[in-house]
Parts: structure tokens; sequence; C-alpha cells
């Protein structure tokens, strides 16, 4: 850029419910970060993952009051995040667990924390108490902005995920959301 130009504005982020539609580009986004991020370690599908697959998990969160959000720029999809149940078992009724993932051409430009903050709202407007994460420990942007955000380190899971050949380790984090029951 010269001194004459003016860089433009970045778009705002619009963060909505997921819908059917959202999904191709959701794949998309998924696909890269399975076969070249970092941070993803519940990913290690067995069999390769389809719009039916994401589209049946979507209609069970919200069956189950689980958020599942997209985050737009100029109407197309950014990124997205989740949350499914921490635990299966009855106790942990009020903790989740949550992924987000954003387009590798959208990344460093806030929509992560969009995402993320929306997500603990819509959390902790659901009822929730607790958010766990599970990150990659060479994931050092997706660390940082899980503190910004108010999360702490809670565990550290050495050599538990085999990935593009080599052992990696995850860092569990944690934050409180909502309010006491």
């Amino acid at each position: 850029m010269n001194e004459n130009e003016v860089a433009s504005p970045v778009s705002p982020i619009v963060v909505r419910a997921s819908s059917d539609d959202d999904v191709p580009a959701m794949l998309d986004i998924y696909r890269y970060h399975i076969a070249q991020g970092v941070g993803n370690l519940g990913s290690f599908e067995p069999t390769p993952f389809d719009a039916d697959d994401l589209k049946a998990r979507r209609k069970n969160m919200r069956k189950h009051r689980l958020p599942h959000l997209v985050a737009t720029i100029d109407g197309a999809v950014a990124g997205y995040a989740y949350a499914v149940l921490f635990r299966k078992r009855p106790a942990y009724r009020y903790t989740v667990k949550h992924s987000i993932y954003v387009q590798p051409d959208r990344l460093r430009i806030g929509v992560g924390r969009t995402l993320l903050l929306a997500l603990i709202q819509a959390c902790a407007s659901a009822g929730f108490r607790q958010m766990i994460g599970y990150i990659d420990s060479a994931n050092v942007a997706s660390l940082r902005l899980h503190e910004a955000c108010g999360f702490r380190q809670v565990g550290y899971l050495g050599a538990v995920a085999f990935r593009f050949g080599e052992w990696t380790d995850t860092v569990l984090v944690q934050r409180a959301i909502g309010t006491e029951i």
C-alpha cells in the first residue's frame, strides 16, 4: 500500500445460528483444519465427514439446547463454533465442551474471539455453568485467545494424540459461565 491508499475497513463480523445452507462452507473449514491445522484434537474421524453427518450433529445439538453458531463477513461464513455436553452422565449436565473453527484466510481479525464470546453467552443463556476446551499445545493463538476470554489452564495431557506422524500434547482449559444453580 502506498501513502495515498487507504486501507479498507473490515466488514463487521455477524454471528448467528448455523443453518443447513452453511454446511458446505463449514465442511470446507473443517476439512482444512483436519488436513493442515493444529488444535483440533477431537477431529480424528475414522471415516470421511460429510454434509449429512454435520446436518445430523447440528440437529442433535439443537434438540439438546446446544448452540451451533456461524460467524459471517459480508454474508460469507468465516468460521463456526459449537458446544456439546462435556459428559453424558446427569451430574455433568451443566458443563459443555466447545470447538471453534475459523476459515484460514480469516484468522487474526477477530472471528475466533467473536465466536467464542457469543458461544459463551449462548451457553450461559441456556443454563450451562462451565465451559471446557481441549487445545493442541502447539496452537499458541488459541491458547492466548482462551486466556484473554477468561479461560484458565486446568490440565496438560502429554502425548495423547498422534497427528501428522508425531505425538501431540493437549491443554485442558476451563471457564465458569452463567450463574450458580
